[in-house]
């Protein structure tokens, strides 16, 4: 690694001016270290880590399950989902495919999701199929198929999962014209902290906002996103909660997402390390006070 780091005083430079190829030469712990100083501007200490970034760092590394990769694949988790807390939280699946032009869009209802199994960001939502652009559409959708998602932040539980398409039915709240995307972060089974997305499609730019598991707001942000001071608690919100401990048990920490949608619960996704471990806390000292949360004991066991 000091190789590496004497090429350029910019570490990060390394990302942008290597290729892919010699990238991932790098083990993933050099890889991560590299990332973390140019990011945060100060080494990583891996033996003692301290912070909720530091720490989903160390897990990258060391908490490495088979059952982690099921969790994180668009598809497999749907099924994992339904066998855990039932199908009834999970949204309709209209199609998944290998290739893009597998897929018969005159089959397909005027308003669907589209997005690879494998990634984050390889997403479509298509409110109007007469009007969408099917070629650009695949050409978003098959960059995406050939990303490893693992190699861009050695996020272990995506290195094995197959790249595949998925097509979803188009779900939409009629009480907020929109999705709002409630987060559970959960220590050891336990959701302590939530963050609510609003606004994310609806032009007025994505707001986020954090409360704890008896929906008291929290004072912080993260990564410079507005709150939104209007939200109050879903009605469905300790079903939620009830969801979201059963999904995360003996997990040191993980994330559980879901959707309210006329007041029903549907399950969106998994995610072990929001932000990939790198979110921008401010105040600074969340950071710290979230990592206390997460006991890396559990995943040596």
């Amino acid at each position: 690694m000091n190789r590496f780091l004497k090429l350029c005083k910019n570490p990060m430079y390394l990302f942008l001016k290597i290729d892919d190829k010699t990238l991932h030469l790098l083990s993933d712990e050099a890889y991560l270290k590299i990332k973390y100083r140019y990011l945060f501007g100060e080494n990583i200490d891996l033996a003692l880590p301290k912070t909720f970034n530091q720490k989903l760092q160390w897990l990258k590394l060391h908490d490495r399950k088979d059952i982690y990769t099921v969790m994180v694949d668009k598809y497999e988790a749907k099924k994992y989902v339904s066998e855990v807390i039932g199908e009834r939280y999970v949204i309709p699946t209209l199609g998944v495919y290998n290739r893009f032009d597998e897929i018969s869009f005159d089959e397909l209802p005027e308003q669907f999701v589209i997005k690879c199994t494998h990634d984050s960001g390889g997403l479509v939502i298509v409110r109007n199929k007469s009007k969408v652009d099917i070629n650009e559409i695949r050409k978003k959708i098959n960059k995406s198929l050939r990303r490893n998602y693992y190699f861009v932040s050695r996020e272990w539980p995506y290195k094995n999962v197959k790249p595949r398409i998925i097509v979803e039915k188009y779900m939409r709240d009629s009480c907020h014209d929109e999705l709002r995307d409630y987060k559970f972060f959960c220590f050891n089974g336990e959701p302590e902290v939530v963050l609510v997305c609003s606004d994310r499609f609806c032009g007025t730019g994505l707001k986020e906002t954090w409360y704890d598991n008896k929906w008291n707001r929290l004072p912080f942000t993260e990564g410079g996103h507005e709150v939104d001071d209007s939200l109050t608690k879903p009605d469905n919100f300790d079903l939620m909660l009830k969801l979201a401990r059963v999904l995360s048990k003996n997990i040191p920490f993980v994330r559980v997402d879901f959707y309210s949608i006329d007041g029903d619960v549907f399950f969106g996704e998994i995610t072990f390390y929001p932000a990939s471990g790198y979110e921008r806390f401010n105040p600074v000292e969340w950071d710290k006070k979230l990592g206390d949360m997460i006991n890396l004991d559990l995943a040596k066991k």
